[in-house]
């Protein structure tokens, strides 16, 4: 009955606020509709037919101003599935879909038997990898949608515990490096699968033997939009290996210190010391890991002579001297000191990048790189979120009327490509899926118009209230909260 309400809502809501409807926004709308199966929204009902862990993230910060309920069970449905050791599966399966719509499937991760040790959930088939930790970032601005709703539902109480374990278990057992940041060990993880950022440290593994998997995605996808058969031989290679490792961290050879993924934990960390805030507890402690972060971040990534943060190979030792789209990300960081800004801006403007310039929108690679493709996947084409992502790291930065420029060019690009999964950087053709989830979401974002509400409610988190017994124990989404509230009721998972 909730979400039944939802639908008629969101097909009734698509106007702003008193203005008439737009038909961009009516448009995103309709794809998150189509993309909902009843407790989550899937990446692409063809290619990606599951719950993406990023994905479902970026598509609760759309969906929040459409419909907050909808936004909180997106997160809350994601949740149901973490395991007990703390971390959020880059991948919640849905029973209902045939094994062979993609791969790897539920049988290769046998996330039941093999992660049984970590705590992986007996009823939910999930993957048993992660991916980058946007989703307390995504819970506090849901919540700063609609506070009223998410008091009334205990969303916060609920979620917390949750959020507290997944940022737990990276920050104890991911740093592999021993300096202070996350690893991800494997490239999926950092969800810019094959970007030429990884060709050192994957070149070192040997690739599953052809015939070991078959590639769903290519019955979906361009061949040549997509990762090279090798590439995607040593991925499966890598996870076959965790997985028989029963989940263990730290054994495997493949172990990169990302910059993206780290900047996003750090902002992450800001977002759950704003939730601890409106439950009555303190965030100073959880402020000041988010400034060490960052300041691990500078010291161990960044390469001031470049302008540029690299990924740190754990095993081969030294810095990536590529230039992703991850490197700018930890804009989005406000401790970021104002030199390295700087630097960063002039990077994001030069030849590497050309934003604004030679393109509109932020590559994922180098231009100017050997390996840059316009057209493959995480090798040089535009993507939505980093971008978005961007513009908010533009925003928080005083780079206005350049945060300007990038939005129009996000809405002009959602809009000719159909809410693609990305795009040709120089003449924003669609690549990939059409009608994609996040696309069409932080499009959504983009068109309410109001960034200084979302200046993270700074104001708003200094509220205190008296702090709830359940707060001072670790704990995960399956949990009780407050009102003995645990597992979402209505959630087929």
């Amino acid at each position: 009955m909730e979400h039944t309400t939802e639908r008629q809502a969101i097909a009734a809501g698509t106007g702003r606020r008193g203005q008439p409807p737009d038909p961009l926004r009516e448009r995103a709308v309709d794809v998150l509709d189509a993309n909902w199966t009843g407790a989550s929204t899937v990446p692409s009902r063809t290619l990606y037919p599951h719950q993406w862990s990023w994905d479902s993230a970026f598509i609760a910060i759309g969906l929040r101003h459409v419909s907050p309920l909808r936004a909180q069970s997106e997160l809350e449905t994601l949740l149901s599935a973490q395991w007990g050791d703390g971390r959020i599966p880059h991948i919640v399966f849905n029973p209902d879909i045939a094994l062979d719509a993609y791969f790897p499937s539920p049988d290769f991760w046998r996330s039941s038997t093999a992660g049984r040790a970590a705590g992986a959930p007996p009823a939910v088939q999930t993957s048993g990898i992660v991916q980058p930790p946007v989703h307390a970032l995504a819970a506090w601005l849901v919540h700063r949608a609609d506070p009223a709703l998410s008091r009334s539902r205990g969303f916060l109480y609920r979620v917390y515990p949750a959020l507290a374990a997944w940022h737990r278990y990276l920050l104890h057992r991911r740093d592999l490096g021993g300096g202070g940041l996350v690893s991800v060990v494997h490239p999926w993880e950092q969800g810019m699968d094959n970007s030429p950022c990884w060709d050192a440290p994957l070149s070192r593994i040997t690739p599953a033997e052809p015939g070991a998997f078959r590639r769903a995605d290519l019955t979906h996808g361009a061949a040549d939009d997509r990762p090279t058969d090798l590439d995607y031989g040593r991925y499966v290679r890598l996870a076959a290996d965790y997985r028989d490792g029963r989940y263990a961290d730290g054994a495997g050879e493949f172990a990169v210190e990302d910059p993206s993924f780290n900047a996003l934990l750090a902002a992450s960390e800001h977002a759950l010391a704003r939730i601890a805030c409106e439950l009555g507890a303190a965030g100073t402690a959880r402020h000041a890991r988010a400034e060490r972060l960052t300041a691990a971040l500078v010291g161990r990534l960044w390469d001031p002579e470049a302008g540029m943060f690299f990924c740190r190979d754990v095993r081969g030792g030294g810095l990536i001297r590529e230039y992703g789209v991850s490197g700018l990300i930890p804009l989005i960081l406000p401790a970021l000191p104002r030199t390295v800004v700087r630097a960063l801006l002039a990077t994001v403007r030069g030849p590497h990048f050309g934003l604004g310039d030679g393109v509109r929108l932020a590559p994922s690679y180098d231009l100017l790189g050997p390996a840059f493709d316009p057209h493959r996947y995480w090798r040089g084409p535009a993507w939505f979120n980093t971008n978005w992502l961007l513009e908010r790291g533009l925003r928080l930065h005083g780079e206005h009327a350049r945060a300007a420029r990038l939005r129009a060019a996000l809405l002009d690009a959602a809009d000719t490509s159909d809410f693609a999964e990305y795009v040709d950087p120089y003449t924003g053709a669609g690549c990939g899926a059409r009608g994609f989830g996040w696309t069409a979401a932080l499009t959504l974002d983009l068109l309410d118009g109001q960034p200084a509400r979302d200046a993270d409610g700074e104001a708003g988190a200094e509220h205190r209230r008296p702090r709830p017994p359940w707060t001072r124990v670790p704990g995960t989404a399956g949990r009780a909260g407050p009102r003995g509230q645990g597992r979402r009721e209505g959630t087929s998972r």
